[in-house]
């Protein structure tokens, strides 16, 4: 496969990677309220190529390409009534956190009951 070959096939899958459903995930329902999750998402990617002679002037060439990323949480969306807030989880650690939040998020239910 050569260099733009392996170029079109990283970036088709990327795309095909990336799309709403990687942003935010699946709603969950708790009760009467609605936590829709959303993720950070962020990638790299690069590739290269090049020909040359070995010592004895044989011909060669080579190309490659690669791609990193990175998937986190970065926010709660809670949807009570017709009330929306957005939960950010920004410096915190991960799944943890989010049960950690779990009795401000019931809190606040329990405050909009008496309402």
């Amino acid at each position: 496969m050569d260099f733009t070959a392996n170029i079109n096939s990283l970036f088709e899958k990327l795309e095909n990677f990336f799309k709403t459903e990687t942003v935010f995930g699946q709603p969950l329902q708790v009760g009467k309220i609605t936590l829709i999750p959303v993720i950070s998402v962020a990638f790299g990617a690069g590739g290269g190529g090049g020909t040359g002679k070995d010592p004895k002037g044989t011909d060669g060439s080579g190309s490659g390409s690669g791609a990193g990323g990175k998937i986190s949480p970065s926010a709660v969306i809670v949807i009570k009534d017709d009330e929306v807030s957005v939960m950010p989880l920004t410096n915190r650690g991960s799944i943890d956190k989010i049960v950690e939040m779990l009795p401000e998020i019931m809190s606040k239910a329990s405050c909009h009951k008496h309402e």
